[in-house]
């Protein structure tokens, strides 16, 4: 069975918004069958050092799909043109 894509959520245990958008994207996450990690930048020194106070940040990879508030129809549109492996 193949590893479903995965979303990377950069938060901090104390932010609401980092909580809100984790909240806000489990639906779509289910909805096209992706994973969700959530990261806390306070727990790693060199995630805290590159975005310190620019949290929550939604990934996949190493591209940004937003910042501060869950952009639900760009990362809607980002699932839906991500490739799909073949059947065959």
């Amino acid at each position: 069975m193949k590893t479903p894509p995965t979303f990377i959520v950069l938060s901090r245990e104390w932010c609401h918004l980092c909580h809100e958008l984790v909240d806000e994207l489990a639906p779509i996450a289910r909805e096209f069958g992706w994973a969700v990690t959530v990261l806390d930048v306070d727990a790693d020194p060199e995630l805290e050092a590159k975005w310190d106070e620019a949290v929550p940040v939604l990934l996949h990879g190493e591209h940004e799909l937003c910042r501060y508030r869950l952009d639900s129809e760009a990362v809607r549109a980002y699932c839906r043109a991500f490739p799909l492996e073949s059947s065959t």
